[in-house]
């Protein structure tokens, strides 16, 4: 891949991006920032697992897991990405409307009203099963598609068994099918069930793309290839593997990342301004509820995020902490909407302005996504794709 020189900050506001001139201080109340070259290194890391002939496709939906899709879609045109896929027309014309560039496919349902979109903004729609193929025919106008097979999920696409309506597809004649593709379910690891359970899948897929060229029918682009795919399958080949959460650095929990040896780099911080500091006395309480008491004289901070941007409640009472300065903070009492209380009467020369760090490092010391999905009990993807729309993305 050859190599670009990166702008130091872009911000995104929600439908532009601005340069430092047009928007000069973007870190006012809480923040995401954005490290472009982790997120290079991974694309470089993820090229080197891909088979011959295999391209990227990162998975940019949920607004790219959270971390900003028009930034991190800029970024990889820029890098020379030009496939991406996404969940809903919307987030495909959002990307187009930011000048994203190159093949966009939409993984999920599109209504027929908004099938004017996917041609006004030249995005490739996924063929869901036969019903939807046929309504997709009636629109009346050439639709460029993938048409997803169902090898076992048994969620969207058509099922592997009715060939038949699979040949129909291909006879629709407003259907420009551009691939085909499957969704492996149990590729996030090797044990023997889950292992013979993705080769048939695969064997499944090959099966029909043979069974289609055998009855005269061209099939273009295939993939059936993602994140946990890639990494514990890669002799499973393709046209493309729709990347997601290895591209952001991290894989969905930490066991799968120490069952790897990929060099991956965490691309997102989360940070947040101190508001106010406060005296607490003994036996007063702070927050909602009364569940924060002091059980001596205290201090504690007051800082501009809540659950609102995304920072999980259940992390209220001392279950989650953030770093000032190098030094952990315990939440304390219950999260609110807008701010959250953290405990710093042994943090030195805590003032407002500083910054609290909800994911990432403060000096000697780091929280991981890997560490607020196991105290919230669940994954890295949920965590990470649930950061709330006010977070401000900053590419650095």
């Amino acid at each position: 891949m050859k190599t670009v020189v990166l702008p130091q900050h872009r911000f995104y506001t929600g439908n532009l991006i601005l340069s430092n001139a047009q928007y000069p201080y973007r870190k006012g109340r809480a923040w995401i920032e954005l490290n472009s070259q982790n997120l290079r290194h991974n694309v470089n890391q993820l090229y080197n697992l891909l088979p011959s002939g295999c391209q990227l496709m990162p998975a940019v939906k949920a607004n790219a897991y959270g971390h900003g899709a028009v930034l991190v879609s800029k970024e990889l045109n820029s890098f020379g990405v030009h496939c991406f896929c996404v969940a809903t027309v919307s987030e495909g014309v959002e990307l187009r409307r930011n000048g994203i560039k190159g093949d966009i496919l939409i993984l999920g349902y599109t209504c027929s009203k908004q099938f004017f979109l996917l041609n006004k903004y030249h995005l490739i729609q996924t063929v869901i099963d036969y019903p939807y193929a046929e309504i997709l025919n009636a629109y009346g106008k050439k639709i460029k598609v993938h048409l997803k097979i169902d090898t076992g999920m048994h969620r969207l696409g058509e099922r592997s068994e009715k060939f038949d309506d699979i040949c129909n597809i291909f006879k629709c004649k407003n259907l420009i099918i551009e691939g085909l593709y499957t969704h492996l379910c149990a590729s996030d690891n090797t044990l023997p069930q889950e292992k013979a359970f993705t080769m048939k899948q695969a064997t499944t897929f090959f099966e029909v793309i043979s069974r289609l060229k055998e009855c005269g029918y061209i099939c273009p682009k295939i993939h059936l290839q993602a994140s946990c795919g890639l990494l514990n399958y890669p002799e499973l080949s393709g046209d493309y593997a729709r990347i997601g959460i290895a591209l952001y650095g991290v894989l969905s929990n930490r066991e799968d990342m120490l069952n790897h040896t990929i060099d991956l780099r965490p691309v997102l911080s989360v940070k947040a301004r101190v508001a106010s500091v406060k005296d607490l006395f003994k036996g007063e309480n702070a927050g909602y509820g009364l569940q924060y008491t002091a059980n001596r004289d205290r201090k504690i901070a007051v800082l501009a995020i809540g659950y609102a941007d995304g920072l999980p409640r259940s992390l209220s009472c001392g279950n989650g902490k953030v770093l000032i300065n190098g030094y952990e903070a315990p939440i304390a009492g219950r999260i609110c909407m807008d701010q959250t209380l953290v405990d710093i009467s042994d943090i030195p020369n805590v003032m407002s302005g500083d910054i609290a760090v909800v994911i990432g490092k403060s000096g000697n010391s780091e929280i991981t996504a890997y560490d607020l999905a196991e105290q919230t009990k669940t994954i890295t993807n949920e965590l990470l794709s649930r950061l709330g729309a006010r977070l401000e993305r900053i590419m650095i």
